[in-house]
């Protein structure tokens, strides 16, 4: 594993409060993408033996830690503390980072934490890292505690999915994966994976032609689920269109790549192009008038957009014209961005589509999609529009992974007594809110229909693509929440 010494890294632990910010720099440290835990895992049960803290996995390789109660608080409630340990790794394009082999490298600007050309992992590491120092500290007055540590979240929830419905003895969850500082969260959306899948349909090249390659860079990509409203450009959507000014030129398609991960919008895209001889003047203007017309489009909001078209060596094989205006039509048509927003709260996207992936191998086309809704019937309706788009166009469509949404219940006696513990750190009560993206509360809720559940969290930006970003004052403000939450649910016997 590639370490960086010292004289590089950001000395977290000099940030309050420090259990937090130590624990957190080891998340840096180590690599921990999505099915890639097992060495931190490892490194956390070494540091509980070395706590006298319980630790062991379950079935599917969830983290399960536990943590006696403070004397006299033995009849307390007991609680489950929950984040997810893996995290989504993108990158610019000038990163060389290698997320299975290299450390985050943390910088501290102003009020902020970030890392460096990367993700930063503050989504869920903040708060893996404040369960952590939890269980570490000796001097805190709380109830049994047992902290559920998840694997696999951010590319299919399979370990929330397999957790069994008999190694937890806890009554109230509280999820610490939401990215508001001030807001409580008591629902969220749930999601599907929808993949088109398109058998190449090829021709030999003319001789006579040359060929350029399309890219699409710059963008800001972000979390398909929470930022999902914002005027983000999707790469795959604009380089749909410029495929589209091809075809109207006559000009021949031969590859198409886009995105990363289902769940964050699309950053980068790119095609490889075939132009007959003396026509490439006029196919050229056309996709640099169009690429500038979507530069003006964005430019509120994109404005690193970066539109390039070089000339590459000639292949011997490209689409069949009707399988190119097939593909670049489904395209064209597949919803992406917010479909409806909610009737019960003000400012909440309850339907969306992610336009994802576009990955092409030698013989095959896969489309990926990510649907998700508040209500499974808008979700459902919401994969047929797409399956409807996808099988029109020829292709195979599946539909897998799906995980259920956690129904919003806006009066239970946890929030109750969270909103009287916010009003007394800080004055004045929580938003209540339901986030569009897929918490593990939903899953674990029906594994653990008598939980009473609550998530909240630091404020955190950009998650999901590498301006990720966290508050350095509001994790400060989330650690005394959270520990003037578990001083009050350690007077709690019942709910």
């Amino acid at each position: 594993m590639k370490r960086f010494s010292k004289e590089n890294l950001v000395p977290l632990s000099a940030l309050t409060p420090k259990p937090l910010w130590q624990h957190f720099q080891t998340l840096c440290d180590i690599p921990r993408p999505s099915k890639h835990e097992a060495v931190l895992i490892k490194e956390i049960t070494d540091w509980c033996g070395k706590n006298n803290i319980n630790a062991r996995q379950d079935e599917v390789g969830n983290l399960i830690l536990s943590k006696p109660a403070s004397k006299g608080k033995q009849d307390a409630l007991p609680v489950v503390l929950q984040s997810h340990l893996d995290m989504v790794s993108q990158k610019t394009n000038e990163s060389s980072h290698d997320f299975f082999t290299d450390s985050i490298i943390p910088q501290v600007q102003g009020d902020w934490v970030k890392a460096t050309g990367t993700t930063l992992g503050a989504d869920n590491g903040i708060g893996v890292a404040a369960i952590l120092a939890v269980l570490g500290d000796a001097t805190l007055v709380h109830g049994p505690i047992e902290a559920l540590l998840t694997v696999d979240e951010e590319a299919g929830m399979s370990g929330a999915a397999g957790l069994a419905g008999d190694v937890l003895a806890g009554k109230v969850l509280l999820n610490l994966d939401t990215e508001e500082e001030g807001e409580l969260y008591v629902g969220c959306a749930g999601g599907v994976d929808v993949n088109a899948h398109f058998q190449l349909q090829l021709e030999a090249a003319q001789d006579d032609c040359l060929a350029y390659e399309i890219k699409i860079s710059g963008l800001q990509g972000g979390h398909s689920g929470i930022e999902i409203h914002k005027p983000l450009a999707n790469g795959n959507q604009l380089l749909a269109r410029l495929l589209e000014s091809c075809l109207q030129q006559g000009t021949k398609i031969l590859q198409v790549s886009g995105g990363t991960l289902r769940n964050a919008i699309c950053r980068d895209a790119g095609a490889t192009i075939l132009i007959a001889a003396g026509t490439e003047n006029s196919a050229l203007q056309a996709l640099n008038k169009l690429s500038e017309a979507m530069a003006v489009e964005f430019s509120g909001y994109e404005t690193h957009l970066d539109i390039t078209i070089e000339e590459v060596a000639a292949p011997a094989k490209v689409w069949c014209h009707e399988f190119s205006q097939k593909v670049v039509a489904a395209l064209l048509a597949c919803p992406h961005g917010v479909r409806r927003m909610s009737d019960q709260f003000d400012g909440v996207v309850e339907t969306s589509n992610n336009l994802a992936t576009l990955v092409q191998s030698e013989t095959e086309l896969t489309i990926c999609c990510l649907p998700r809704s508040l209500m499974d019937s808008a979700r459902d309706a919401q994969v047929a529009a797409i399956r409807a788009v996808f099988e029109l166009a020829g292709a195979r469509v599946e539909v897998m992974n799906a995980y259920p949404g956690w129904a919003p219940i806006k009066e239970s006696p946890i929030m109750t007594l969270m909103q009287r513990v916010h009003g007394q750190c800080f004055g004045e009560p929580a938003k209540i809110q339901v986030i569009h993206a897929g918490l593990e509360c939903g899953i674990l809720g029906a594994t653990y229909p008598h939980w009473q559940m609550i998530s909240f969290g630091p404020m955190i930006r950009g998650a999901h693509s590498p301006d990720e970003r966290v508050s350095i004052s509001s994790v400060q403000k989330f650690w005394q929440y959270l520990l003037a939450s578990l001083g009050t649910l350690a007077d709690v016997k019942a709910l």
